[in-house]
This record gives structure tokens, sequence and C-alpha cells, in this order.
């Protein structure tokens, strides 16, 4: 039913990343699926459109930003219990929406799993990226809390 999952995993919250390990091992090992791991970071012009200030050399160019990003989500990747031929990672920066979603397209996911923390008013008055991915996907969202 699944066979290709995407897990969009925020690599500077371990607590949704516990949430989500049960859910897709369970799913994985069901339908023998290839899961998908992908971090997003926002641009380093996101920060500085907020009111940030950088000095030079401060922070690393998009490029940059994608290896490390990548290299923090493979280590979270290792807490998962998946055969190591059905695991993929990516990363990259840009709108956490917008690349999630894009990449669903691009691998043809059947399902995305997606951690979110309990809303609060914050995420009610302006989304949280959970729930932009579950308005806009072509495809089943499962949120895990």
């Amino acid at each position: 039913m699944y066979k290709t999952i995407l897990v969009p995993i925020d690599v500077t919250e371990d607590a949704l990343t516990d949430l989500v390990i049960p859910h897709v091992e369970a799913i994985q090992k069901l339908n023998n699926a290839n899961v998908h791991f992908l971090a997003v970071t926002a641009p380093i012009s996101n920060y500085l459109r907020y009111g940030g200030t950088i000095l030079p050399g401060d922070f690393p160019d998009d490029e940059k930003q994608a290896e490390i990003i990548l290299n923090e989500l493979k280590e979270k990747v290792k807490r998962f219990s998946l055969p190591a031929d059905k695991i993929h990672v990516t990363s990259s920066v840009g709108s956490v929406k917008d690349e999630i979603l894009a990449i669903a397209e691009e691998i043809n996911a059947d399902i995305i799993l997606i951690g979110s923390r309990h809303p609060s008013m914050s995420t009610y008055l302006l989304g949280s990226n959970a729930a932009s991915v579950v308005r806009y996907a072509k495809t089943s969202v499962l949120v895990i809390r």
C-alpha cells in the first residue's frame, strides 16, 4: 500500500523525531517501503528579513548550510531501525512546506509522515509546517503528535 514514505525531520526537534520513530518503523516493515528522510532549513535571507544581523563569515552559504543539515539528519536517522537499503536521506534550503511538497512529488510519495507539536495560539494564527503540508499535499499525510 505504501511503497514510498516521506519523513520530514526537524533536526532541532528531538521530541518530534522520537514521536515518528515507531510509526515510520511499523509502516515501513508492514509495506517493505522505501523511506525518504528530508531536512529543510530556511535560507539565510529569511533570517535577515526578520531583523537578524550577520557578521561576515558567520553563516555558511545555502549549499554549505544544506550539507550541515544533511549531516545532522544522518545522525538522527541512525535512531530508526530500518533496513539500510530502504533509507534515503536528503536536505534542502527553502520554505519547509514547499520543499516537502516538491520532494513528495519528485519521489512519488505514497504518504508523508510528519511530527507536530500540540497546536498553540501562534500555530493557529500563523499556521504550522504540518498544517501547511496537510493543506496542500497531493498525497496522504499522517500527522503524529
